[in-house]
């Protein structure tokens, strides 16, 4: 990663040399709603240093994201996942080629009502309640009333992994109710004792209540270690090798100034 991160930087001096004239462009941003905060702090960061970028930013799920890389309808598509086979396949069909740059950690977090004395789940009791086995919260520590499931749209890449890391295949109950962002869950669980949800670290809030998984705490040295159960990497996607203005963002994003932005908007540096 450091080599990566030198090259970069030594590509993006090499432009600077010409001048910032040249470098007078826009950005165009889609997909995960979790890296929404970051790409938001890094752009106000980004542009007190280059005034003359425009930006377009959206967050439409990891794989709206993802399909408008492909289809060349974004600079850089932002993924809380990594990309699938099939959309690689359909990429180089298109003469496309996603470049992935991780350039944050993040923690899936369980979160419930702050009223709700459950503390832990292990990954079984999750992968039951959202399968719809464990309905009521009694079965784990709970108060004697049935469980209020809170589940992310199937775009999202946040839904993809804790698919992948707790259900294990499994489907989820058809009873849950679907939200189409983490802001959306932190919202629903905080006004409801009975529901518990997930989101990415960096959306925690003193409205709900985070549990640890496995007995363990999301925090950044436990989702740095992969400790934490349910940690992945949050990545920028560029079509084929960056250059200009989008050469010139991400090496912002994997420098110290853009990893200090990703550790203050709540989710971990990749260093």
């Amino acid at each position: 990663m450091k080599k990566l991160v030198s090259l970069l930087i030594l590509v993006v001096l090499f432009g600077m040399g010409f001048g910032d004239a040249a470098w007078a462009a826009g950005l165009t941003m889609k997909g995960s709603t979790t890296l929404l905060p970051i790409a938001q702090a890094a752009i106000e960061s980004y542009a007190q240093l280059y005034p003359n970028t425009e930006f377009s930013l959206t967050g439409e799920g990891s794989g709206n994201g993802i399909k408008a890389l492909i289809d060349g309808t974004c600079d850089i598509a932002n993924s809380s996942r990594f990309i699938k086979l099939e959309e690689a396949k359909l990429a180089f069909e298109k003469g496309a080629y996603p470049v992935p740059f991780g350039v944050a950690i993040d923690a899936i977090v369980p979160i419930i009502h702050p009223k709700n004395p459950v503390n832990n789940l292990t990954l079984q009791q999750l992968k039951d309640i959202y399968s719809g086995k464990i309905t009521n919260w009694e079965d784990v520590g709970g108060p004697d009333k049935r469980i209020a499931v809170i589940n992310r749209d199937t775009s999202s890449g946040t839904y993809e992994v804790w698919e992948e890391k707790v259900m294990n295949g499994e489907r989820i109950t058809p009873r849950a109710q679907v939200m189409a962002s983490n802001g959306a869950i932190v919202q629903a669980v905080s006004t409801n004792e009975l529901a518990i949800g997930y989101i990415g670290i960096g959306y925690l809030n003193s409205s709900v209540k985070a549990i640890t998984v496995e007995n363990i705490e999301a925090k950044p040295e436990t989702a740095r270690t992969g400790e934490f159960p349910i940690s992945r990497y949050l990545f920028m996607f560029t079509r084929g090798w960056p250059t200009g203005e989008t050469m010139r963002f991400i090496n912002f994003m994997l420098s110290d100034e853009g990893q200090r932005i990703v550790s203050e908007t709540g989710f971990v540096s990749i260093r």
